[in-house]
């Protein structure tokens, strides 16, 4: 059994330790450009603007519907919120709890800190079995954590069964979407993808999807017969019970949980749930919010080895990777919280325009914003926390009522901490602090704006370029033009004194 030891006592940010987070070069946490710059060019792309619009309107008009059919849903939200409160808070018990009972029924649990611990672990044991080739359950741990890359480099071929991720990983392209990776591509892309990639497609292949799927469905059923390892994800891991559990709708889950010989799953450590009856709220609340349904077409749970029934060597591999270091944020910790259903990205007028790749994380939207850049270290992803206008949307749609804006305020001010005082909007935000504080500079201040006027040459605003640095403020704000009288100006000739 392993020792786990998890949480740390809140402190302010200067004081609080300094905890291991997801390691750099490895996986799928950072983008290689700043958010603006990325979404400057997702923005001009009328293609993937048209595609997304659709998709999400779409998935909030089915959602709308089911939720709207459930009269205790709030209830249902706040019970989410208060087991994922109560499980973060006691979370090295439960994991000690899971392991117990999953080592009872067969199964082997593995421990890593993080993704290039991760990666070897499960590299080591698909090498163990001799086969060159998995195929894989739709994963958003294992793409976090880069492990197809790291199988491929061990020579070994990782397949993606789940349709949206075939569409990507044969378009050699990166998810836009926590549930429907390629959002982002519509029919005739998926069917140039098809007839450029799969071998042995028709030439006559359409874009209807019936026949995508007929397709796809004739690549995948050769490589799930003959897998001998499958490598999933999880939604939830139940402690009391050492139950591992995936819910999804196209049936390829199923096919990789019970067909091959040894089944791998990797799963972030704050999936586990303490009970069976705090899955049966989270059931409830996943489906909805995620695909708009009442349920899932497929709940595949299963417990360790069942000898001669389903794989017979079974591996968890619970994956920290900077978990540990969101835990002990007592604000920031809330989007450990995060179910996985996406609710947030499918209203988020953000994400709506500018796409998942924006984002440069496998997390995209919301609680991408939020999740990645604590996952990281808030300088890795800096920009991530201002790629939102703070309308509280995604807190209306979150089923597990995750404050996002929140977090966001706070991992901003993170940020603000972390840059060196000698920047030119500290020094300038320093100035105007010092200013206001004292009412001698404060009106001096009031005067010298006055003379905006001049440069405003009567308009509602300030011209759009200014001189640097304020050029970088007015580029993308509208500054208005000082009035003629201030405030306090206006207040004394009025009242007097």
């Amino acid at each position: 059994m392993s020792a786990v030891d998890l949480g740390m006592p809140t402190l302010p940010t200067a004081q609080r330790p300094t905890l291991p987070t997801a390691p750099a070069g490895i996986g799928h946490l950072r983008g290689d450009r700043s958010f603006p710059d990325a979404a400057r060019d997702s923005l001009r792309d009328g293609q993937l603007r048209a595609n997304l619009g659709h998709a999400t309107a779409t998935i909030r008009a089915k959602r709308a519907a089911v939720v709207g059919e459930v009269p205790d849903w709030e209830q249902l939200r706040a019970a989410g919120s208060a087991l994922k409160a109560a499980t973060m808070a006691r979370l090295d018990e439960h994991l000690v709890a899971l392991e117990e009972q999953v080592t009872a029924r067969g199964g082997s649990v593995h421990w890593a800190r993080d993704a290039a611990e991760a990666n070897a672990i499960v590299t080591r044991l698909v090498q163990a079995t001799g086969t060159d080739e998995v195929v894989k359950v739709k994963s958003m741990a294992t793409q976090e954590i880069g492990l197809n890359e790291a199988l491929e480099a061990a020579g070994i071929a990782a397949h993606e069964t789940d349709l949206a991720e075939l569409i990507v990983q044969l378009g050699e392209d990166k998810p836009s979407h926590i549930l429907v990776p390629a959002i982002h591509k519509n029919r005739a892309e998926i069917r140039e993808i098809f007839l450029r990639t799969m071998p042995g497609v028709d030439p006559g292949l359409t874009d209807e999807p019936r026949r995508l799927a007929m397709a796809a469905r004739a690549h995948l059923r050769e490589r799930f017969l003959r897998a001998r390892v499958a490598i999933s994800g999880a939604n939830f891991a139940v402690a009391e019970t050492g139950t591992l559990a995936v819910v999804e709708s196209e049936g390829n889950g199923r096919m990789c949980l019970t067909l091959p010989q040894t089944l791998i799953t990797v799963m972030g450590i704050e999936k586990v749930v303490p009970s069976w009856r705090d899955l049966a709220v989270f059931l409830q609340l996943l489906p909805r919010s995620s695909t708009g349904e009442r349920m899932n077409p497929y709940t595949s749970l299963w417990a360790g080895v069942t000898p001669g029934d389903g794989p017979q060597e079974f591996h968890l591999v619970l994956v920290d990777n900077g978990r540990t270091a969101v835990l002990a944020d007592e604000v920031g910790r809330a989007a450990l919280h995060c179910i996985r259903c996406s609710a947030c990205l499918n209203v988020c007028p953000v994400y709506e325009r500018a796409g998942g790749h924006a984002y440069g994380s496998v997390y995209p939207g919301p609680i991408g914003a939020v999740l990645s850049p604590q996952l990281t270290g808030i300088e890795d992803n800096a920009s991530l926390p201002y790629a939102s206008s703070l309308c509280g949307a995604c807190y209306d749609a979150c089923p597990v009522a995750i404050d996002i804006p929140s977090i966001l305020v706070h991992l901003r001010a993170e940020h603000v901490e972390a840059q060196e005082r000698t920047t030119p909007e500290a020094v300038a935000f320093r100035a105007l602090a010092r200013a206001m504080s004292r009412p001698r500079l404060w009106r001096a201040a009031q005067r010298a704006a006055g003379l905006g006027r001049l440069l405003a040459r009567g308009k509602a605003t300030l011209p759009a370029v200014l001189p640097p640095p304020a050029s970088k403020w007015t580029r993308t704000r509208d500054l208005p033009t000082p009035p003629r009288e201030t405030f306090t100006q206006a207040w004394a000739r009025e009242h007097g004194g």
